[in-house]
Parts: C-alpha cells; sequence; structure tokens
C-alpha cells in the first residue's frame, strides 16, 4: 500500500511539474489572445460588396452625372460637360491620394479643422493595413469616388460659359480648400462630428456643399449670353434620362456603401434611398402636372434626383415611412427653388445645381433630426440627444457648411476672375464650347 502511495504521489507531482509551464505560458498569451480578438479582422463579405459600392460611386459620374448633364445642355456644349467631368475625375483621383485623403482622414495638431499629413501619397496604405473590416486602400478608393462626384456636382451651374483652363483651377482649390475641410469636420472626428451631427453619406459634405459653391459661381460668371429672353431648351432628354437612371442605381453605393460593411444597415439604407426616391420622382411629376398641365420627363427625372440628394444625409438613420416623407419634402422644395425662386431671383444656375442638390440637401440634413428618432420608426439619435437638439445640431451642420463653403467658394472665384479670368468671350459661347475650347463637336449631322 506505501509504495503504491508514494507510486500516486510521484505521479501527480511529475503531471503537475508538467502542467505548471504550461499553464504559465497559456497566462502569458493571454493578453496576446484577448488584443487579437480586440483588433478587427478583414471581413472577405464586407470587402466584397464595398467593392461592389466604390465602383458604383464612380458610375454615378462617369457616365451617370455626364450624361445627365450633357443631355440638358445645348447641342453645341454636349462635349464640353462630358469633358469637365471626365478631366475632373481625374484630377481628383490625384490630388485626394497625394494629400486629401491624409488631410481628411488622419488627425492633426488642428483636428477640430482639418487633419494631419501622416498619410500624404498615402504613406502607410499597404496591401495588410485595415480601415474597420476592409482594406484601407479600398476604404480610400471609395471616398475618393466621392470627392470626384462632389466638385463635378458644380459643373452644371457654370454650364455653357466658363474656361476650360479655369475649371480645373477653380476645381483644384475648391477640393484643397472647401471638401477636404468639410469632409474632415463631418466625418473625420471634426467639430460637426463632436457636436454630434448626423451625416450617413454627405449631405453636407456633397450636395449642400457642392450646392452653395454652384450658386456662387453662377452668381459671379453672370448669366449667359442670351438668358432668359433666349430659349435654351435640353438638347437631348434621351441623354439625361439614362443619366439619371444611372445616378439612381449608382446611389444604392453611395448611400449603402457609406455603411462600409454588409450589414442590417447597409441593407436598410438601400430600402429608404429607393422609397425616398420614388417619392420624390412622383412628387415632382404631380408638381408639374398641376402647375404647367402635363407632366414632362424632364420633372420626373429631376425629382428622382432630388430625392437622392434628400435622403442622403439620413440613409443610416431613417425607417421606410421618414424615407417616404423626406423624399416628398426635398422634392417638393427643390421643385420650388427651381421652378419659382430661381425665376424670381433672377440668377442663372444652368442646370438647377443649387435648386436640386443645394436646397433637397438643406432639407434632407434637418430632416435627418427628425426621422433618425426611434418613434418614427428611425435608427436612433446621436447619444445623448433630444429630437430638438438633434435638429438644432444639424441645423448648426448646415449653417456652418452654407457659410464656409460659399465664403471660400466666392473668394475662389473672385480672385480666378481677377486674374486669369473666369468665363469664355462672347464669341466663343456663342460658338459654342465643344468647339471654342475643345476642338471637336458632339454630332456630324
Amino acid at each position: 500500500m506505501r509504495s503504491d502511495s508514494a507510486l500516486e504521489k510521484l505521479t501527480v507531482k511529475s503531471i503537475r511539474n508538467l502542467l505548471q509551464p504550461l499553464l504559465a505560458a497559456s497566462l502569458l498569451c493571454l493578453p496576446a489572445l484577448v488584443a487579437a480578438q480586440d483588433e478587427p479582422a478583414l471581413s472577405s463579405g464586407d470587402t466584397a460588396w464595398m467593392l461592389t459600392a466604390t465602383a458604383l460611386v464612380l458610375f454615378m459620374t462617369i457616365p451617370g452625372l455626364s450624361l445627365f448633364y450633357a443631355g440638358l445642355v445645348r447641342s453645341k456644349n454636349v462635349l464640353s460637360v462630358l469633358m469637365q467631368c471626365f478631366a475632373i475625375t481625374g484630377v481628383m483621383s490625384i490630388l485626394w491620394a497625394v494629400y486629401g485623403y491624409s488631410l481628411a482622414a488622419t488627425e492633426g495638431p488642428m483636428n477640430g479643422f482639418i487633419g494631419g499629413f501622416d498619410k500624404l501619397f498615402l504613406s502607410g496604405v499597404t496591401v495588410d493595413s485595415l480601415s474597420g473590416t476592409i482594406p484601407e486602400s479600398l476604404f480610400m478608393t471609395f471616398q475618393m469616388t466621392f470627392a470626384i462626384i462632389t466638385p463635378a456636382l458644380i459643373v452644371g451651374a457654370f454650364a455653357e460659359r466658363m474656361k476650360f483652363s479655369a475649371m480645373l483651377i477653380f476645381m483644384t482649390l475648391w477640393l484643397t480648400l472647401v471638401y477636404v475641410p468639410i469632409w474632415h469636420w463631418v466625418w473625420g472626428g471634426g467639430w460637426i462630428a463632436e457636436k454630434g451631427a448626423l451625416d450617413f453619406a454627405g449631405g453636407t459634405v456633397v450636395h449642400i456643399n457642392a450646392g452653395i459653391a454652384a450658386l456662387m459661381a453662377a452668381l459671379v460668371l453672370g448669366k449667359r449670353k442670351g438668358y432668359p429672353g433666349t430659349a435654351m431648351p435640353p438638347h437631348n432628354l434621351g441623354l439625361t434620362v439614362m443619366g439619371a437612371s444611372m445616378l439612381w442605381v449608382g446611389w444604392f453605393g453611395f448611400n449603402a456603401g457609406s455603411e462600409l460593411a454588409a450589414d442590417g444597415t447597409a441593407g436598410m439604407a438601400m430600402t429608404v434611398t429607393q422609397l425616398a426616391t420614388a417619392a420624390a420622382a412622383l412628387t415632382w411629376m404631380f408638381a408639374e402636372w398641376i402647375n404647367h398641365g402635363k407632366p414632362s420627363v424632364l420633372g420626373i427625372a429631376t425629382g428622382a434626383v432630388a430625392g437622392l440628394v434628400a435622403i442622403t444625409p439620413a440613409s443610416g438613420t431613417a425607417g421606410p415611412m421618414g424615407a417616404l416623407a423626406i423624399g416628398f419634402a426635398g422634392a417638393l422644395f427643390a421643385f420650388i427653388a427651381s421652378t419659382k425662386v430661381k425665376h424670381w431671383l433672377g440668377y442663372d444656375d444652368s442646370l438647377d445645381v443649387w435648386g436640386v442638390h443645394g436646397v433637397a440637401g438643406v432639407v434632407g440634413a434637418i430632416l435627418t433630426g427628425v426621422f433618425a428618432d426611434a418613434s418614427l420608426g428611425g435608427a436612433g439619435l446621436a447619444d445623448g440627444m433630444t429630437m430638438g437638439s438633434q435638429v438644432w445640431v444639424q441645423v448648426i451642420s448646415v449653417l456652418a457648411t452654407l457659410i464656409y463653403s460659399g465664403g471660400v467658394s466666392l473668394v475662389i472665384l473672385l480672385i480666378l476672375k481677377a486674374t486669369i479670368g473666369l468665363r469664355v468671350t462672347e464669341e466663343q459661347e456663342t460658338e459654342g464650347l465643344d468647339i471654342s475650347q475643345h476642338d471637336e463637336r458632339g454630332y456630324i449631322l
């Protein structure tokens, strides 16, 4: 018995001696295992969706917005707007990669206003670097497509009269001094983000920002020769409807893609985008039918764009019924601004960039604070907010964007006007920008 007991003790002691170092090693590895679990891992599903969304947003500019605008101008200027959108796509891509992404998306010593220089020339953006659950290179490129379409929207306000060279310089300065700071304010941890403003996909950053800059451009350049006495109807509404249809489809990448994941919020963003756009298209159609006796193709297409604009800031927080209300309100106010107020005030915003993107953007940004509330079917207000305080913060973000973007855009335009000049000559405008700026014709008939 004693020998058996001694054997048992020896066996237990041996096992204990064997397990102790293993247990100690396990405890030493535990912090690393916990840290590894806390670190985001690459999601193939999220990555696949964001690759698709990025392509869809680029599709919104070329060919979507390009064709939408091209059909609305006169035939002698069709190539000029196509060229402007195409050139903007190239220039903004380079600027975003060189310094735009870094100044927008990183932290800096003046972080409330602008980011830092850590990612200049995409330093540190490698095959392995992540942004959440997707490659950082993909996040950077997704945001690049936003930096492309936002200045491209402004083209519609000065269509048919701005020099191509002046347009390129203006857009370069505008991206640097206006778009990048406002992106950082809202999405990069700047002062608007700290206040708790909701802007899921770009109501302030994209639409109000571009809309007010477009209005400044229309005012500084002045009216087109012959406006408003000379009829200047769209030369090809077929192109415009095709462009609007492409914008509608591409906008799913714009809004649902802004979740940066393939999840329930992205699914709801797609749903509310569809509903708001449908409501807005019909609202404009019936408003025009009541006011002018007939529904027009241009009206329903423009209404759809107004709905897409209005739901953009609310697409991650509004519910389906909230989306219908936002689409209706966005289209109604945009219709009044584009068909009534514009003529009362007499300014020449050629393709109604302010009336559609600016006005519908303001309506959507403010109503985001209403329909995010859970009692109205939304996903919830920002932390610590009531509906009243959320709406007030939304108003602050709208006013800040209008004042800063409008003011800086005006200064840039006035400096360029006084130095290199903004506008083509009267002879060149009469001849058309296709020939005078590019020595080409859109149609050989």
